[in-house]
């Protein structure tokens, strides 16, 4: 997939390029295209380095999707007078002059060059001129998809502040551009924390988050409708966290669960999140009930992390066997397991089936997630514990559902916590949070899945700015697809956390 290309086949490309718009191009494009700008004419390649640039973001080698916004990257040292990039493939070539060795790509030429390169891609060849004249960097690939990203991500921007905070806010990124819009920020609840945003089978209409503080409540979004529940019965531990919608979007699955959080005097892992108890549950949402079976909701086992199959029918979660905590939260491993679910009769299975066995691994799996095809498990592994966002060692893993293979997704996983994780429609595209970058911050990483159930290397979320993660201050939450536009308005969500009394959601025994 990583090809180099020689000088002499560069040059002979930038020639044709430039008598493909000399020769087929308006004469008052020309001018505007080469008279102009009379700094920017094609750069005459002298020599080529050996290897190819160190650049920020590391879109080296990536695959990435048909319609995504410009990969804007910059320089890791920008030496040189000057800089420029050239963009190349079979059919489109074009170059783009750096400034302080910061690359900002037209949207209309990276526009026609993804066209031009889905199911194939391009090169980018990065040079730099010296005194000698321009020197050339190896090129490096970008391949292209066919398959395009779910238009839109969802996510939380929070201060890593671990039980403090000042701002907050639900926010939705066009990722077919650079444009992020608030679907919600706290300020318009009184500061209160919102999370757990989740939809049902990426539909920007079928939605729901939660509201925690003075106006809590779980705010559920239905084709417009909108209800506020209070969701904390006698019979459960606490309000419902941890969603995951049925695809008939009927039902929605949660945990409860007794969470505490401690700090490490002397260890990489900054924070220690546990729960000293935790069960399953599924809420009903037309009936305004949550409903479970024992094997959910037990003393003897936390369970949690639950998600629905595509088709409906299994109920997957994670289960560790109940122990003394905080004393022995190394301990706490959690296995993957699935249950049958009968949506008619809302009856559970009698016998739950073991994924991952933690006994047997001595490792501990969380948040399991069903590709939209049915065809692939992906879930976050680490060394103990479901809470695994501040765990250095979590990687991403998958399990063939054919085949009862685990793997890991090497390509995809980095030396820093690889956490929350979703698919896109098409079971094409993951994207998850990850701290490579500076240790401190999630960032948000999309990753390619091939034909095998593998990933290809993930690339950050890229933005207009090519310095913008270095600026900002904080770090994104639950990264969720959805194949439109959130159009649901956050002056209505805090309207009805801050006047409706909520619904009482109703506790069915098992």
């Amino acid at each position: 997939m990583h090809s180099s290309v020689k000088i002499d086949y560069r040059m002979n490309r930038l020639f044709h390029y430039t008598q493909r718009v000399v020769f087929s191009t308006p004469f008052f494009l020309v001018v505007i295209l080469f008279v102009l700008p009379s700094c920017s004419k094609p750069v005459d390649i002298v020599g080529v380095k050996e290897s190819p640039p160190a650049i920020f973001p590391d879109y080296t080698g990536v695959t990435i999707p048909p319609n995504i916004a410009p990969l804007n990257f910059k320089l890791i040292e920008p030496n040189g007078r000057a800089q420029a990039a050239i963009f190349d493939s079979d059919q489109v070539s074009f170059e783009v002059r750096g400034k302080n060795g910061q690359f900002h790509i037209p949207r209309s030429r990276w526009t026609s060059l993804l066209k031009a390169s889905a199911g194939n891609g391009f090169t980018v060849t990065v040079c730099v001129q010296e005194e000698a004249g321009w020197m050339a960097y190896a090129p490096f690939r970008v391949d292209v998809a066919k398959e395009p990203i779910d238009p839109y991500l969802v996510y939380r921007l929070i201060e890593p502040g671990y039980e403090t905070w000042n701002q907050m806010g639900i926010y939705q990124r066009n990722l077919e551009n650079f444009t992020q819009i608030a679907l919600i920020e706290n300020r318009a609840v009184g500061e209160d924390c919102m999370n757990c945003h989740s939809f049902c089978m990426q539909d920007p209409d079928q939605m729901m988050l939660h509201i925690r503080g003075v106006n809590a409540g779980t705010m559920v979004v239905i084709d417009g409708k909108l209800e506020k529940l209070n969701t904390k019965t006698e019979e459960t531990l606490s309000a419902l966290v941890y969603p995951s919608w049925h695809p008939s979007g009927r039902f929605i699955a949660f945990s409860v669960n007794a969470t505490r959080q401690d700090f490490h005097s002397a260890d990489r892992n900054r924070v220690e999140v546990y729960d000293l108890a935790s069960d399953v549950v599924v809420y009903d949402v037309e009936k305004h009930e949550i409903f479970t079976t024992a094997a959910l909701f037990s003393k003897d086992r936390f369970e949690t992390t639950p998600t629905f199959s595509p088709d409906g029918k299994s109920l997957y979660f994670s289960t560790a066997e109940a122990c003394d905590l905080p004393n022995e939260y190394e301990s706490v491993k959690y296995s993957l397991c699935r249950i049958d679910f009968d949506p008619e009769t809302k009856q559970f299975g009698e016998s739950v089936d073991t994924l991952f066995n933690a006994r047997l691994e001595n490792k501990s799996a969380a948040f399991p997630r069903v590709s939209p095809n049915g065809k692939w498990l992906l879930y976050t592994k680490g060394e103990y514990g479901a809470f695994l966002i501040w765990h250095k060692e979590a990687d991403l893993f998958i399990y063939n559902m054919e085949t009862g293979e685990h793997y890991p997704l090497t390509l995809a996983n980095s030396g820093d916590a690889e956490s929350y994780h979703s698919w896109s429609s098409n079971s094409r595209w993951i994207v998850f949070s990850s701290r490579r970058i500076d240790g401190l911050y999630t960032r948000p990483f999309i990753a390619y899945i091939n034909d095998e159930g593998e990933a290809e290397k993930a690339f950050v979320v890229p933005q207009k700015e090519v310095d913008f993660y270095d600026r900002l201050m904080k770090s994104y939450n639950v990264p969720e697809f959805v194949t439109g536009k959130v159009n649901v308005s956050g002056y209505h969500i805090a309207r009805v956390a801050k006047t409706s009394p909520g619904i009482d959601v109703t506790y069915k025994k098992p």
